[in-house]
């Protein structure tokens, strides 16, 4: 039994010798790949650059134009000349071709375009709650400075006590008429 252990160790220890030790900290080596390899990027990049040029007004004039010259061409020219007879088959056939390449390259850029919306509102909607944050904590501070405000005596609110004053005064004096009593408070007691 002791034995069978060792061995087993021994062999494990045999095992761990031959097989390299994977590293973490390192990337893995690029494996082989049967098909070609592309920059999703540079791929979608061109596929916008198509799309957009499949939307103006440039690529339908010189569309039409080559469709026409292309009948044109293929009616009028004599016979050896021509291409492509009359129910223009490799007219459609590239046509065809035409439209199964663009509508993918289509789908595409308006896929590109939706991730880069939605990252923009995601962006936009951050922002918000981040403007929505510093509205309220603006709204409390303001809200504080009025009741703190509310507290401090204004220049109306002195001259008026000030009136006050002057008038008991006055009263006062009405009153209580000024006497000879000089050097001595004693009477008043």
């Amino acid at each position: 039994m002791a034995a069978e252990r060792t061995q087993d160790r021994d062999r494990e220890r045999e095992r761990e010798r031959t097989l390299p030790r994977i590293r973490l900290d390192l990337p893995r080596e690029r494996r082989a790949r049967l098909l070609p390899e592309y920059d999703p990027e540079a791929f979608g990049r061109m596929s916008e650059r198509i799309a957009r040029f499949l939307g103006t007004g440039r690529f339908l004039v010189w569309m039409t134009l080559t469709i026409i010259v292309w009948v044109a061409w293929n009616i009028f020219a004599p016979g050896p000349l021509k291409f492509d007879e009359y129910p223009f088959i490799f007219l459609t056939l590239a046509l065809s071709l035409q439209a199964s390449y663009a509508a993918p390259l289509i789908l595409l850029a308006q896929n590109r375009q939706d991730d880069r919306d939605r990252v923009n509102l995601e962006q936009d909607r951050k922002q918000n709650e981040r403007s929505i944050a510093d509205t309220e904590y603006l709204t409390r501070e303001i809200a504080a400075l009025r009741m703190g405000l509310g507290e401090v005596a204004t220049r109306d609110w002195i001259r008026s006590e000030l009136q006050d004053l002057i008038k008991e005064l006055e009263e006062h004096r009405d009153l209580f008429p000024s006497g000879d009593t000089r050097g001595s408070d004693v009477p008043d007691r």
